[in-house]
């Protein structure tokens, strides 16, 4: 399925319809882009807080730490 849209004088598109339904968008959620050698993707950026549960340490610990384990285990997720 091929679907168009036009960039804008300020470089904004309108995502159609049935791109907007398939990945389940609405106002104000985030997309994220990104381009390789087989071309430009565009995904969901929107993830439930809920997927991270039981990632973190409970109890007192590494405040620091626990932050970048979360962001190196959310880069390999979205580097697939």
């Amino acid at each position: 399925m091929k679907l168009r849209s036009k960039i804008t004088s300020k470089y904004q598109i309108t995502i159609p319809k049935e791109i907007r339904e398939s990945l389940k968008l609405s106002m104000e959620d985030v997309i994220e882009w990104s381009i390789d050698e087989k071309g430009i993707h565009i995904e969901s950026a929107n993830k439930p807080f809920l997927e991270y549960k039981g990632f973190l340490n409970q109890g007192s610990s590494d405040i620091k730490s626990d932050i970048g384990k979360a962001w190196k285990e959310r880069a390999k997720r979205y580097s697939k």
